[in-house]
């Protein structure tokens, strides 16, 4: 059973062809009149244009399937092109035959016999021309439903493709916090095992975020979700840095509510402090923000330090270097996520610290 796509297809199809036979019997009926003479001829011109054409209109529905056969057959083009040589032949034939069989119910068999030889020779070249028009037409629906066909494929497998990135840059992200995570809490086990408890207790409410969080590559938490994961991250970080750590927040209000994709600031953070707060002895600041994008209404989000910073050219990996996931995989979730409507700016420079604006568009 042809799904409703199809059957809407063929619909439209059958609709124009019918539409295609009523203009061609109006032309060849206003090409016979003679209105200046009455209506006679007018009447007469509808007679003729009736018997002849009604075997031909007929016989192009039987040229939809033999079409149809032919284009999704592996015959080359001389096959195909014998295949359609026989087929106009026969609907030639036939056409002639229905005339016949027509003039000889209405005039009997030896009239329709002349009218048949008379016009024997134009009947079989028109035959073929009308069959060429009709298998081109049909031929060329169905090329053009192939390429649909072909286009809505491609599209499919590139979001498919786009949907298992992101699954795995998204999935990237996760055990790479992890991992980190659990390092600080070896450390501080070693130095504060009462500390540890209570850091472990907070990573378990962490780790519920992130297992809740890992049902599919195009989650959305609310920023404020987003927040309270990233204050208990930092409070872990606390107890294994002290007063070396210290954090600004300047969130609006009205933001909490906007949605992001899970795990969007960590990462940001987590750089921070590896590179601007745990190597120096006075420790650093980190500063977070959210507001609202006055042009657009969208999201726009901030991590800073005042670190040390770097030459931006320090942030493209050379040969053999390993890098944190953290500023390549978001790019990257970025660019497949929104589609290029998110984006990721860094602001750096030696002495200057380091600086991450986010945009996330909000529908």
């Amino acid at each position: 059973m042809n799904p409703p796509s199809h059957r809407h297809s063929n619909r439209r199809l059958w609709l124009a062809y019918a539409g295609g036979c009523a203009l061609a019997w109006c032309l060849f009926v206003l090409a016979g009149s003679e209105f200046d003479r009455g209506l006679d001829p007018f009447w007469l011109a509808v007679y003729q244009a009736t018997t002849m054409l009604w075997a031909p209109m007929l016989l192009g529905i039987a040229v939809w399937p033999v079409a149809r056969l032919l284009h999704g057959s592996d015959a080359g083009p001389a096959a195909a092109a014998l295949a359609h040589w026989i087929a106009a032949l026969s609907f030639s034939a036939l056409w002639q035959v229905g005339e016949f069989a027509v003039n000889a119910v209405l005039f009997g068999t030896d009239h329709a016999g002349a009218v048949l030889l008379a016009g024997l020779l134009w009947r079989s070249v028109w035959g073929v021309v009308v069959y060429a028009a009709i298998a081109t037409a049909f031929t060329a629906v169905l090329q053009a439903r192939a390429a649909r066909a072909a286009a809505v494929a491609t599209a499919q497998a590139e979001s498919a493709l786009a949907k298992a990135e992101l699954s795995a840059i998204s999935g990237k992200l996760n055990p790479h916090f992890l991992f980190n995570t659990l390092n600080s809490l070896i450390a501080l086990t070693r130095k504060d095992p009462a500390a540890a408890e209570a850091a472990l207790l907070k990573f378990s409410s962490m780790l519920r975020y992130v297992l809740d969080t890992k049902r599919g590559a195009e989650d959305r938490v609310m920023l404020s979700d987003e927040i309270d994961f990233l204050r208990d991250y930092l409070a872990l970080e606390a107890l294994r840095l002290g007063t070396r750590l210290r954090v600004d927040w300047d969130l609006e209000e009205r933001v909490l509510a906007d949605e992001l994709p899970p795990l969007t600031l960590q990462p940001l953070v987590e750089n921070s402090i590896l590179h601007a707060v745990a190597p120096r002895k006075g420790g650093g600041r980190v500063t977070i923000s959210a507001r609202r994008n006055a042009l657009n209404q969208g999201l726009d989000l901030a991590v800073a330090d005042d670190g040390p910073g770097c030459e931006p050219e320090a942030l493209e990996p050379q040969p053999g270097q390993r890098r944190g996931v953290g500023l390549a995989a978001l790019k990257k979730r970025f660019a497949l996520d929104y589609n290029g409507q998110a984006r990721l700016r860094i602001h750096t420079a030696p002495g200057a610290g380091f600086r991450v604006d986010l945009f996330i568009p909000q529908t």
